[in-house]
């Protein structure tokens, strides 16, 4: 390890190599701050053809907005873009440039610069190196405003659900189809009610199997819980505006001919019944326009040092120098000493990790290409809307009827169905009347595709038993045998605490 003297004439040879340095770079336009000539220059204040920075400077250009001057290539006020010739082949393409000033790239759909740099002054402004800033500061893609599509006819309302075409109703033209009498609802025997109970228990891990084991039926009350079910699978149909990068992929434009409805765009639907979601242009509604963001150069205004290039020295804050401290006895009677930052090497500033150095990056709304493919994109969305009722007159919940099967009495399936009315108990009917109606006029703004109902009969046994001269009842409901027992007497203690 070196001593205190060898390590002040290490400090000493470092310092003398950088006094030198600095004397030759006294030789430009000096850039410390604190009163010095100069600062900052009138152009970029960059070496010229130095690391890929702007020979004339890194600033905004006149007029402001971060873009080059008479603005981006291609964007025209209120203009519109290139269409295919009216030829009806979807096939038809744009001709490169036209109608851009400068012209369009042929092939990628414009890519812009592949190393942007501003051209100008330099503001007096300045940006602090603060990486946690600039990352939240960094812009993001955004859709272009309405203004920005062409007028479509029949195209006027966006992101809301579109009325389907009004349809003859088809309960109308016919009567109710013919409908078959309904079979006898399914009984419980006592093997049946037993065997339940014990299965019940085996699951149970704190219930004994000695009341199901040993207790004796004395009666099982039958009865049927019935479980009707509507479904309605509708379509629901609304537009967006769209975009994404203009690549030079195939322009479907109004050229090519009018745009057929949003109701008259087949599409095929999923399997009935089961939810889906489908997104498809719609024919004829393409064009290709200047990305927004950019305003079509490609690249946008380096969010971290504000399109500098540059971003002010976090070691030296700017001022070019940081005090010296090597030689103490100098800084008490002459006052502090300074010397070469060497992290900027004297600029006070570094270059912008961000952007390279080049004062803008690739815009993200674009990727580059400078030129966006905006259409109309039609959203259609398939659900299936369902409601029951159930009617059980025990003392069995009515939700457990939902989750166990049972003999399906009837069964039916029609663009518009009829409610039923020829069901043995009133409740189910009347049930039926006011879901059937509900749905008919529950979806005004989607398309009903598809109806089924159907009725249930779920096998209800009351079962009234006896054990250690304890009477207890639980029920045995669906063709699973499931068992509801809250009254099940040989528990164990911690399940009666529970």
């Amino acid at each position: 390890m070196p001593n205190d003297r060898e390590r002040r004439h290490i400090i000493q040879t470092l310092c003398d190599y950088m006094v030198g340095y600095t004397w030759l770079k006294q030789q430009q336009p000096k850039m410390y701050q604190g009163g010095q000539q100069n600062y900052p220059p009138a152009a970029a204040g960059y070496p010229q053809g130095g690391g890929g920075y702007p020979q004339g400077g890194g600033g905004y250009p006149q007029g402001g907005g971060g873009y080059p001057q008479g603005g981006a290539p291609g964007y025209q006020q209120g203009g519109n873009p290139p269409q295919p010739a009216a030829s009806g082949n979807p096939q038809s393409q744009p001709q490169p440039g036209a109608g851009y000033p400068g012209g369009m790239p042929a092939s990628g759909g414009g890519g812009g610069p592949e190393e942007p740099s501003y051209k100008g002054d330099v503001p007096d402004e300045d940006v602090e190196a603060d990486p946690n800033n600039a990352q939240s500061n960094e812009p993001q893609s955004t859709a272009p405003p309405a203004s920005a599509f062409d007028a479509i006819s029949g195209y006027n309302q966006m992101d809301a659900a579109l009325p389907p075409p009004s349809y003859q109703d088809a309960l109308s033209s016919q009567g109710p189809p013919q409908r078959q009498d309904l079979p006898p609802a399914p009984s419980l025997n006592d093997e049946q009610a037993k065997e339940a109970l014990m299965q019940f228990v085996s699951e149970k891990c704190c219930y004994g199997t000695g009341a199901a084991t040993n207790m004796k039926i004395n009666d099982i009350v039958q009865s049927s819980a019935f479980h009707y079910k509507l479904e309605t699978f509708t379509e629901k149909r609304l537009t967006k505006y769209a975009f994404e990068p203009y690549r030079g992929q195939v322009i479907d434009s109004a050229a090519n001919g009018p745009a057929p409805g949003p109701w008259n765009i087949a599409v095929n639907p999923p399997t009935l019944f089961q939810p889906g979601k489908v997104e498809v242009e719609v024919p004829h509604t393409a064009s290709i326009k200047p990305c927004h963001d950019c305003r079509g150069a490609g690249f946008r205004s380096c969010h971290a040092c504000l399109g500098r290039g540059q971003r002010r020295c976090d070691s030296c804050g700017g001022e070019g120098r940081v005090r010296d401290y090597s030689n103490p006895h100098h800084h008490h009677h002459h006052g502090p000493n300074y010397r070469q930052c060497p992290f900027c090497m004297g600029h006070g500033r570094n270059r912008c990790s961000s952007c390279n150095g080049h004062g803008q990056n690739r815009c993200t709304t674009c990727q580059g290409t400078s030129n966006l493919k905006t259409y109309i994109k039609l959203v259609i969305t398939w659900t299936n809307n369902v409601n029951d009722s159930i009617v059980e007159r025990t003392g069995l919940p009515d939700e457990l009827i939902r989750g166990v099967s049972g003999q399906v009495a009837f069964k039916e399936e029609l663009p518009l169905v009829w409610p039923v009315g020829h069901f043995q108990d009133q409740a189910i009917n009347s049930a039926s009347r006011e879901l059937v109606e509900k749905h008919k006029n529950s979806f005004p703004l989607e398309k009903i595709l598809m109806q089924r109902h159907q009725i249930t009969i779920v096998p209800v046994g009351e079962v009234h038993s006896q054990w250690n001269d304890k009477s207890f009842n639980y029920f045995v409901y669906g063709f699973e045998n499931k068992v509801h027992a809250p009254d099940y007497p040989n528990k164990c203690c911690c399940c009666t605490i529970l």
